[in-house]
């Protein structure tokens, strides 16, 4: 066998697609010999054989393919290339204007007093690649359907404003307003493709790199579902990911390819622009990224369309009998390549084609500025179109098409395959005449000289932009643009939240089996039931939804094809071409995912849907919290459950299961309602009001987050006069205090309602002081409520100040408060400032670790009588009790000790 110097490092292996074979009859009596082995001696014999040569060519030093790679040339041979339907003259016409006023926009975003930046060197390696989707691929939303869905690669965003602003989407004032989306309202422009703040142009924001292509993944996915379930026709649908490559250096953009194969979505292609450079240097320079990711998305089980040469290659393959050049091809690595595109074309025959006299023989006719022009495919409309109709007609798999392009292609020498081309953002007056002259464009020089160069428009009558007006016509509509026409949804009435209201009588139930009783009955609901898409990484059963297994069932395209282990217990786990549940095995990131494309499923295919995604709390906004960003910014809507949740409630897991702070981390997402609920009344006004403003008549684009517990507690009945408003807002009154004189203010959320209580008691008993217990369901909540109050006020001085509602809520409740929480005090001390007295609060701040319950709380001090101990505190700096009461406390409770508290519930494991 060949030793690793003998065997070609970069390529792994493949078939030589546009290698000529010229023994074409030497060939087929190979063929035959294997198609007569097949049908004389069956298959298996014929496999035997061929891994007898194959282990025989390697003994002789014959490089063999493994299958993972082919060889460095177009996947698509020349004679296979279909015919392309367009007029290549005016398409290159469109792409020349599109290219000037993409770099024009991004340089006079540079001009003195504004300097916002912006990127032109992505859009200028990648333009030929939009341009030939848009015209004769992206599918618009004229039709009534929801179209392809476009995920573009973020920093492209300028090339995509300059073709809108051809097609009179955009103004030359939305060009002047990039990136000046406040002080330019309402011209302004964003950034990148933030549907957040364009709704009605972007669908699907993408420069967070590496959740573009993890979104796509789930969002063709997302299309399966809703077709075979018979929520929307999405059989039309294809969903494009533009990406680059050094973005698949991302965990996220690579990490989940295979579900992609395994479920066959074929009605999904990435494009990847494999421009060969990152932000600051080569991808790969010593290597080669293509070949490297063919190997990894063939490997998935992807089809891979290689799209490296452009036309001019073509006769130089043809000559190529004994496979010298596409060795070379095969062994140059990337950074050499790069410098190619730098240098000039008697380097490049000097360097690349210097060293074999079969190969400066292949060039001996052509001039140097023939060879410098010897370009790459990702530049090449008609290899472009036929790659992409390979990928669109392509079935059973989904599609990775690698294709090679210059970083800041005819931007000029100084940008060019430069390592800084993505931080230069201005274009001297010298590189805008090259560029112009480059792009055949009539602008004059004194229009260079006189100051910011001027934009482009050949004129709307112009026979370019009837062309692109016709051929978006054709293909439905222009893209990108972000469509809402979904209804409002007709919601349950009160009487499907009646059980749950009712609380658990003498049964202990967590709080997230609160919520899974009222699912169960929001999701028999004639109206909405169907509409909801459960999603949990591999732990249904763990919060205790495996009870939904029978009924709605386990989506699988392939159905169950096998005897489930359980098929003979009631709770049998069943999978289903219309299942409803989604299990996304063990990867948040996956279900995330799958909960932003479900939760804009409206917009994106005008039909609702509600995703429920159930998950451990602490690999929630701790782990996917960029893609809770990125759902808030796509729109989406949906719950979020952080199940299992608190420091010291899963404290048998130990310190990485143990969520004191994503509460915390949910307050600084603007888009995020989030609530920390104690029981199951307050979960069905929660859930209730958040279908309202989701999914209701004045529809929200929030999505909202509960935290659950897996402690059993005995759930109350709602109260006859329960504070409806203040659950909503964030706290009411659960307790009102009854004995003792000395008043204080017990606060607290979630599992830590059932400690203030129990510290109610016995402030009553033991020191005649008499609390009341208030259960904030919102620290979050309140404090954003009291911000916006405060700007509010802020701004306007002359009118009548507004009052937060917690002050408000707090105007009669006689001092001191004192909150407490299983989260770190950050949590509750968000509303500090606004609460009308001495405020004291009490948390599970540092890091978690494994033990009973009942320690844990004791060791962070939020027990039951450490809380009794922090009211007693506070009235002693009142002098309402004896400093000597503090000592006796922490004495008669041994709050010192850890070992002396009560274990309390079982169960904290997950």
């Amino acid at each position: 066998m060949a030793s690793g110097s003998d065997r070609n490092p970069i390529i792994i292996g493949g078939l030589p697609s546009q290698v000529p074979d010229f023994d074409p009859e030497e060939t087929q009596e190979w063929l035959d010999s294997l198609d007569a082995a097949v049908d004389e001696r069956g298959r298996e014999r014929a496999r035997y054989l061929m891994l007898r040569l194959i282990e025989r060519a390697r003994e002789k030093r014959v490089a063999v393919p493994e299958m993972r790679s082919t060889d460095y040339v177009n996947t698509i041979p020349t004679r296979a290339e279909p015919f392309f339907p367009g007029n290549e003259e005016i398409e290159r016409k469109i792409l020349n204007a599109t290219r000037w006023n993409a770099a024009v926009m991004v340089s006079r975003a540079q001009r003195p007093g504004i300097g916002v930046g912006g990127h032109i060197a992505t859009f200028a390696s990648s333009a030929s690649l939009y341009d030939v989707g848009f015209n004769h691929f992206f599918r618009g939303k004229d039709e009534g359907d929801g179209g392809d869905q476009v995920f573009f690669q973020g920093h492209a965003s300028p090339g995509i404003y300059a073709r809108a602003y051809m097609l009179d989407r955009l103004s030359e004032q939305n060009l002047d307003a990039f990136r000046q989306e406040k002080s330019k309202a309402p011209y302004g422009l964003s950034s990148y493709p933030h549907p957040r703040l364009m709704p009605d142009f972007w669908e699907f924001p993408t420069v967070s790199m590496g959740l573009g292509p993890i979104g796509a993944i789930y969002q063709a996915r997302m299309n399966r579902y809703m077709h075979a379930r018979g929520i929307a026709d999405t059989s039309k649908s294809h969903v494009w990911a533009f990406l680059g490559d050094g973005e698949m250096d991302e965990p996220e953009s690579l990490g989940q390819l295979t579900i992609a194969a395994r479920e066959g979505l074929d009605n999904l292609t990435f494009v990847v622009n494999c421009n060969l450079q990152r932000l600051d240097g080569p991808v790969r320079g010593n290597g080669k990224v293509i070949q490297e990711l063919e190997s990894v998305f063939r490997g998935a089980g992807w089809n891979v369309i290689k799209l490296i040469w452009d036309r001019t290659w073509d006769p130089l393959l043809a000559q190529d009998r004994d496979g010298t050049l596409v060795n070379k091809m095969n062994t140059t690595p990337d950074g050499q390549f790069q410098t190619y595109a730098t240098e000039s074309g008697a380097y490049i025959r000097d360097h690349f084609f210097g060293d074999d006299q079969r190969l400066r023989a292949m060039v001996e006719g052509m001039t140097d500025d023939q060879i410098l022009h010897l370009g790459r495919g990702g530049h090449d409309h008609r290899k472009i179109y036929a790659a992409f109709k390979a990928a669109v007609e392509h079935t059973g798999q989904p599609t990775v098409i690698l294709a090679k392009t210059v970083k800041g292609w005819t931007l000029g020498p100084n940008f060019e395959g430069r390592n800084a081309t993505h931080q230069m953002k201005k274009l001297t007056v010298d590189d805008l005449k090259r560029f112009r002259d480059r792009l055949h464009l009539p602008i004059s020089d004194k229009e260079l000289d006189s100051g910011a160069p001027p934009y482009y428009h050949p004129g709307r009558d112009s026979e370019e932009i009837q062309y692109m007006h016709d051929r978006r016509k054709g293909l439905g509509g222009y893209v990108p643009t972000r469509v809402v026409r979904a209804q409002p949804l007709q919601l349950p009435d009160d009487k499907t939240y009646a059980t749950v209201k009712k609380g658990s009588g003498q049964q202990s139930i967590a709080t997230t089996m609160a919520f899974v009783r009222l699912l169960k009955d929001l999701m028999r609901d004639k109206e909405i039931g169907k509409r909801f898409v459960l999603i949990a990484p591999d732990e249904y059963r763990t919060f205790g939804m495996d009870s939904f297994f029978p009924s709605a069932k386990i989506y699988n395209p392939l159905g169950q094809q096998y005897e489930s282990v359980d098929r003979e217990l009631l709770l049998a786990y069943k999978e289903s071409p219309t299942g409803q549940m989604l299990h996304d095995g063990i990867s948040e990131a996956g279900c995330t995912a799958s909960l932003i494309a479900a939760g804009s499923a409206y917009a994106t295919h005008g039909e609702p849907l509600i995703p429920v995604y159930v998950f451990y709390s602490m690999f929630g906004f701790q782990r996917t919290g960029d893609q809770f960003w990125q759902m808030a910014d796509q729109l989406a809507r949906g719950f979020v459950l952080g199940a299992t949740a608190g420091r010291t409630t899963l404290t048998g897991e130990g310190l990485q299961h143990a969520d004191g702070h994503s509460q915390l981390l949910a307050s600084t997402n603007p888009g995020c309602v989030a609530y920390d609920p104690a029981f199951g009344f307050e979960i069905a006004h929660i859930v209730k009001d958040g279908l309202r403003r989701m999914y209701g008549p004045d529809s929200e684009d929030v999505f909202y987050y509960l935290t659950v517990y897996n402690e059993p507690i005995l759930h109350p009945a709602e109260p006859e006069n329960v504070d409806v408003e203040g659950i909503l807002k964030g706290v009411h009154r659960f307790s009102e205090g009854t004995s003792g004189s000395i008043p204080a203010q017990i606060l607290a959320s979630g599992v830590a309602v059932p400690w203030a209580v129990e510290a109610q008691r016995i402030l009553a008993e033991e020191w005649n002081v008499r609390a009341d217990v208030w259960s904030a369901t919102s620290w979050n909540e309140l404090r954003r409520e009291a911000v916006e109050v405060e700007r509010h006020n802020l701004l306007h001085p002359e009118e009548e100040q507004r009052v937060p509602y917690v002050t408000r809520k707090f105007s009669g409740a006689q001092g001191p408060f004192v909150a407490v929480s299983d989260w770190m005090r950050s949590v509750p001390d968000q509303i500090a400032r606004w609460v009308p007295g001495p405020y004291q609060s009490l948390g599970a701040d540092g890091f978690g670790f494994a033990d009973t319950r009942g320690a844990a709380r004791r060791f962070f001090h939020i027990d039951a009588q450490s809380v009794v101990l922090a009211v007693l505190t506070e009235l002693a700096k009142q002098g309402k009790v004896d400093r000597s009461a503090l000592k006796q406390a922490i004495d008669r409770y041994q709050l010192l000790d850890v070992a002396s508290a009560d274990p309390g519930a079982a169960g904290g494991d997950a």
